[in-house]
């Protein structure tokens, strides 16, 4: 799926990214249009396209997905603070790249 995935390419190091954290299974980098002053998306390696997608076999690497959120949160110093985990799924609700991602947005309250 390389080929068309930007964040497939990113994964492959086809594409650069600002990396965070990365696992054999996971990879959170910076957005390059941050709505937060810590705006990290987190997605898995394997091409999932969207939540719509999903099927029983993916729900324990989107649980890690939501791990390596609480650990970024530590990583960051925003634990206790809080921050906001995102996902956007199809047209309607936002999704704009078509490989399951979570937003860690931190830093600004609400919005």
């Amino acid at each position: 799926m390389s080929g068309t995935c930007i964040f497939c390419r990113i994964v492959a190091r086809e594409s650069a990214a600002d990396i965070e954290y990365e696992d054999e299974e996971i990879l959170a980098f910076r957005d390059l249009y941050p709505k937060a002053p810590t705006h990290i998306l987190i997605i898995p390696k394997r091409h999932i396209e969207s939540v719509a997608t999903l099927t029983e076999a993916d729900l324990e690497l989107v649980g890690k997905c939501f791990l390596v959120a609480r650990r970024l949160g530590e990583m960051k110093g925003v634990a206790t603070r809080g921050y906001r985990v995102n996902c956007h799924c199809g047209p309607e609700g936002g999704q704009v790249v078509y490989h399951l991602h979570l937003h860690f947005l931190a830093g600004k309250r609400g919005g």
